[in-house]
């Protein structure tokens, strides 16, 4: 646990207030925008919620917009035309299923369109409190450079494996740091190495 705790120690010291950067005031906003940040920057999201989120305010406004105008408030992010019909039929389960109001279970949140487990986790963590490690693509890339994971492993494979390496009760905290680490320092390409405090346990450039 030595090297972990190294870890944890220098994710304090440089992120000691990391947390979800993308803007909701609400689980049905949050749901949203994280759903809408796959292979998205949450700046890119946050540039379009603060419009969709004061035309769309409940489950019901996607469920009576036209798809095509919700296309067009998505269009400058990617992926658009499938989020916009992922977000137009969660709209839809979520008053057929659970009233409208975004359910608090991993199980009936991954029932929704366009929620994975990344998702859930991130509503769950976020709104819920409920103690979870989302697994993005900088924790993954940063979980495989600092040997927490395995390069070949899967999503999932790496969030098992830092489940069993933190403490349960940091595992939210630190994901968050390790997503400030992963975008601000440790980035995919010409990633901070000079200075590091972390360089000699990394496998970069090998990862």
């Amino acid at each position: 646990m030595g090297v972990v705790n190294e870890i944890l120690s220098v994710l304090d010291e440089m992120f000691p207030n990391a947390e979800c950067e993308l803007n909701h005031t609400n689980s049905f906003e949050l749901i949203v925008a994280v759903a809408l940040s796959a292979q998205t920057t949450d700046k890119s999201v946050n540039g379009i919620t603060i419009n969709l989120f004061s035309k769309y305010k409940c489950p019901q406004d996607f469920v009576d917009a036209d798809l095509l105008e919700i296309e067009q408030d998505l269009r400058r992010i990617g992926l658009y035309k499938n989020k916009a019909r992922n977000l137009k039929k969660m709209s839809e389960l979520l008053i057929k299923n659970f009233n409208g109001i975004v359910p608090s279970s991993q199980i009936e949140l991954e029932s929704l369109p366009g929620v994975g487990r990344k998702t859930a986790n991130v509503v769950l963590s976020v709104w819920f409190d409920v103690p979870r490690i989302a697994v993005d693509t900088h924790v993954d890339r940063v979980s495989k450079r600092l040997k927490l994971a395995y390069k070949n492993d899967t999503v999932r494979q790496v969030e098992e494996k830092l489940m069993r390496k933190i403490p349960k009760n940091k595992w939210s905290e630190t994901h968050h740091k390790m997503i400030f680490f992963g975008r601000y320092h440790c980035t995919a390409r010409n990633p901070k190495c000079d200075g590091c405090k972390l360089k000699e346990i990394c496998r970069f450039p090998n990862i």
